[in-house]
C-alpha cells in the first residue's frame, strides 16, 4: 500500500504484515549485510566532512577502512553530547549550509543547546521512520493523528507531523497546552490516534472528566506516547481510562528525533530499533565494554543514513537493554528506559539539567548562588521549584523582580513552566563534598 492511499477511518484493519515495507520483511543476514554497507559509508562521511570526527579517529588509531564488520564498531570513539556542544552551531555538519533544509535543537547543560541539521534526504528519512511507528502502533491511511507535543525546535511535534503525513493520515496540529481546548477539538474533530507525553495524557484525561465526558466515549483508538519515561503501571491507567492501546515510542534530537523505535501494537513488549537506520549498542557505563544482548547498560546509536549530522556511537546516557524482535523479527527490541546515567531531569517531556538552573540563578540581580531543585507532584503533573536565597541586601522590590526574572528565564531558555521562591540568606543546605542541587520529593 502507498504512504499516499487513503481507505475510511471504519474500514476492516488490515493485517499489520500487510502493511510492512521492504526492511522490515528482511531476513538477518540481509539486515546485517545493509547495516555494513551503510556504516562503512557513515564512517567515510563522518572522516571525511566533520574535523571532529577526523581528530577523534586519528586520536583512535582508526580509520574508516579498519571497519570490516559490525563488531569492529567497538574500536572506534563515542560521541557524546558535550562534543556536540563544544562544536556549537554547526561544527559538527557534514555538509555545506545550503543543503541544510532544517534545524532542531535541544537544551544543553550549560545554556548552548545541541544543534542539529536535517538535508532533504533526512528529513524524508524521518518521515519514512515516523510513518512506520504510526503503523507498528496501529495507524492506517485515513486516520487522523492529534498531535500535542510541542511544536517549534523541539523535535517532537514536527517529527510526529510530518510522519503521520507521510502515513498518508490527517494531521491535527495541536501542540502543547491549552487543555480545555484540546478537549473540545478531540470531541469535535474526533481523531483516532493521540501523539502526546503520557504525563499530559493523564492531564486531557482529568480535563475530560473535569467537563464530564467519559474518556471512553471518545473516537481516540491508539496513543503514542513519547519523551518521556513512563511505567506499565501508567500504561494501564491509561488504557483503562480512555479505553485505548497506549504504546512507547522512542528518540532524542542527536540521532534524528521520534522514530528510533517503536512499540508494536500486536505484542507491547519493548520498542522495535528500526535498525536499519540506526545501529544499536549497549555498553557498561563504567567500563565502556560493549554488553551482550540481554545485559542491561547504556544505549548507544550509530547513525546508518544521515548526511547532515551522522553521529557515530552516541552516549544517549539512557539504561536499557536489547532483546531479540517479536513483532519485527528482523529488528532487536529495547526495553523500556529504566533511568538514565546522569543527572538530567526530565519535567513533562523537556530534558532538564541543574546546571541551566544555575547559570539562570547566576545572571539574576539580587541572589546569591545558592539554589534547590524541589520536584513534586501536583495530581498527575510532576511540578519544579526553584528556591534561590536572596542576597543579603537584596530589599523586598528586589526579591519580587528575581522571582519574575528566574521563571521567566527557565521560560524562555529551557521552555517549562516552574515556581520560584526567594529564601532568606543562609537558609538553604551548604555543600558538605558533594553539592545536592535536587530534591525530589515525589512519591
Amino acid at each position: 500500500m502507498s504512504s499516499s492511499a487513503r481507505v475510511p477511518a471504519d474500514a476492516p484493519v488490515a493485517d499489520p504484515a500487510d502493511l510492512r515495507d521492504d526492511a522490515e520483511r528482511m531476513t538477518a543476514a540481509e539486515l546485517a549485510e545493509l547495516q555494513l554497507t551503510r556504516l562503512r559509508a557513515t564512517l567515510r562521511h563522518a572522516y571525511a566532512d566533520v574535523e571532529h570526527y577526523r581528530r577523534s579517529f586519528d586520536a583512535a588509531g582508526v580509520t574508516p577502512a579498519d571497519c570490516r564488520s559490525l563488531a569492529d564498531l567497538a574500536r572506534f570513539p563515542f560521541t557524546t553530547k558535550a562534543d556536540l556542544r563544544d562544536s556549537y552551531p554547526f561544527g559538527m555538519f557534514a555538509v555545506p549550509m545550503d543543503q541544510v533544509r532544517r534545524i532542531h535543537a535541544s537544551s544543553g547543560t550549560t545554556g548552548r543547546p545541541t544543534v542539529v541539521g536535517y538535508t532533504e534526504n533526512d528529513l524524508s528519512m524521518w518521515a519514512d521512520v515516523v510513518a512506520r511507528s504510526i503503523r507498528a502502533a496501529g495507524g492506517r491511511p485515513g486516520h487522523k493523528v492529534h498531535v500535542s507535543y510541542g511544536y517549534g525546535l523541539f523535535t517532537g511535534g514536527l517529527g510526529a507531523h510530518y510522519g503521520a503525513e507521510r502515513a498518508g493520515c490527517t494531521v491535527i496540529p495541536a501542540s502543547g497546552g491549552m487543555t480545555a481546548r484540546q478537549v473540545q477539538i478531540i470531541q469535535d474533530f474526533r481523531p483516532e490516534i493521540i501523539m502526546v507525553t503520557p504525563s499530559y495524557m493523564l492531564t486531557l484525561l482529568d480535563e475530560f472528566e473535569r467537563q464530564g465526558i467519559d474518556p471512553r466515549s471518545t473516537s481516540l483508538k491508539v496513543g503514542i506516547f513519547g519523551a518521556e519515561p513512563w511505567t506499565e503501571e501508567m500504561r494501564r491507567e491509561i488504557e483503562d481510562r480512555l479505553g485505548i492501546d497506549a504504546v512507547d515510542i522512542y528518540g532524542l534530537s542527536e540521532v534524528i528525533g521520534p522514530g528510533v523505535a517503536q512499540e508494536c501494537v500486536e505484542t507491547k513488549d519493548g520498542l522495535h530499533i528500526w535498525e536499519d537506520h540506526f545501529y544499536p549498542e549497549v555498553v557498561d557505563p563504567l567500563t565502556d565494554v560493549v554488553l551482550p544482548e540481554g545485559e542491561r547498560g547504556e544505549l548507544v546509536f550509530t547513525s546508518l543514513t544521515k548526511e547532515a549530522l551522522p553521529v557515530i556511537r552516541y552516549r544517549t546516557r539512557d539504561l536499557t537493554r536489547l532483546l531479540p524482535g517479536t513483532a519485527r523479527p528482523a529488528f532487536r527490541r529495547m526495553e523500556k528506559v529504566t533511568g538514565r546515567c546522569d543527572d538530567m531531569i526530565i519535567l513533562r517531556g523537556v530534558n532538564i539539567f541543574p546546571s541551566q538552573i544555575e547559570e539562570i540563578v547566576l545572571r539574576t540581580p539580587g541572589v546569591a548562588p545558592h539554589f534547590q531543585i524541589e520536584l513534586t507532584r501536583q495530581g498527575r503533573m510532576d511540578r519544579m521549584t526553584v528556591r534561590a536565597e536572596a542576597r543579603p541586601d537584596a530589599g523586598a522590590e528586589l526579591r519580587d523582580a528575581a522571582v519574575g526574572l528566574i521563571a521567566q528565564g527557565v521560560k524562555d531558555g529551557i521552555g517549562v513552566s516552574v515556581e520560584v521562591r526567594i529564601v532568606d540568606p543562609e537558609t538553604l543546605e551548604r555543600s558538605v563534598g558533594k553539592i545536592r542541587r535536587l530534591r525530589d520529593l515525589r512519591p
